[in-house]
């Protein structure tokens, strides 16, 4: 029976009026189960309960008990499956060793997969490099066919013989009739005897394979070989701007533009030098 304390007052209560009096409801189990449960906060909850802390204590005890029951009632109805446990566990040995055996295996397949992707991998790596260097050595190779194919174009163009090879200047298609009537009329203009416009062109074929040369390298053995053919090329080059820049100096007033367009050809075919001398022995004259 639970008993209430109600302080302030005199005389004793009787024990009819206690039997009068509502008892306080029992714990919920629910309670005890939460995740955070904690037993200082929980009893501090518990200030608005009307009962004595000796009857709560007596129900906590006794709902102890009620658990240890359970808890046996729990175990001496499964103590049978509890007992059987052990031998039912007999005997698997021999499984989990042929799990075992099976994940053994199971590894070393993929140990040896492994060693053949990584091996793989080193191939391929080595024949995308042995491709590289292909690639390189057949741009490379373009390169050169480049270099001495416009080296032959402009030996044709200027009637220079290479290595035994015949001028063959009168084949070259490179110029079109309308550029030669332009030529005609532009000699005839200033009685020059070479055309402003040829001579660019050459100048920028020159310059071209020049740049080409550099960038294969000048000590490559191909490019070391036609290191004749290109001064070759460019002293004749030379030698026709000279030629030039003498016919349209020599026309007087009517020849300066062409003088002026000379010596820009000059410039860019960074001769300025050569240029420089022409003009002194002009002055000379």
């Amino acid at each position: 029976m639970s008993k209430f304390y109600f302080g302030g007052g005199s005389g004793s209560i009787s024990s009819d009026d206690e039997d009068n009096l509502p008892y306080p409801e029992a714990l919920p189990r629910s309670d005890f189960l939460a995740p955070d449960f904690d037993a200082p906060t929980y009893l501090s909850t518990l200030s608005d309960r009307h009962q004595t802390l000796e009857d709560l204590r007596s129900d906590l005890r006794e709902r102890s008990q009620a658990l240890s029951k359970e808890l046996l009632d729990l175990v001496n109805t499964n103590y049978e499956q509890f007992l059987s446990l052990g031998s039912d566990l007999k005997g698997g040995e021999e499984k989990v060793e042929d799990v075992r055996v099976g994940l053994l295996g199971f590894k070393r397949g993929v140990e040896d997969v492994r060693g053949k992707v990584r091996e793989r991998k080193v191939e391929v790596e080595g024949l995308l490099q042995d491709k590289k260097a292909v690639s390189k050595q057949i741009a490379l190779g373009r390169k050169l066919l480049e270099v001495d194919s416009r080296l032959e174009e402009l030996e044709d163009r200027l009637m220079v013989s290479s290595l035994g090879r015949a001028a063959q200047g009168e084949d070259d298609d490179s110029w079109t009739d309308s550029e030669d009537e332009e030529d005609e009329e532009d000699d005839l203009a200033t009685g020059a005897g070479s055309n402003a416009r040829k001579l660019q062109r050459l100048v920028t074929d020159c310059l071209h394979v020049e740049h080409l040369s550099e960038s294969i390298g000048k000590n490559h053995p191909f490019i070391v070989a036609q290191q004749s053919r290109m001064t070759r090329v460019r002293n004749t080059i030379l030698l026709d701007l000279s030629t030039a820049l003498k016919s349209a100096a020599a026309v007087g007033e009517d020849g300066k533009t062409k003088v002026i367009k000379l010596l820009g050809i000059y410039r860019d075919f960074d001769a300025d030098s050569e240029a420089i001398k022409v003009v002194k022995d002009l002055k000379l004259r």
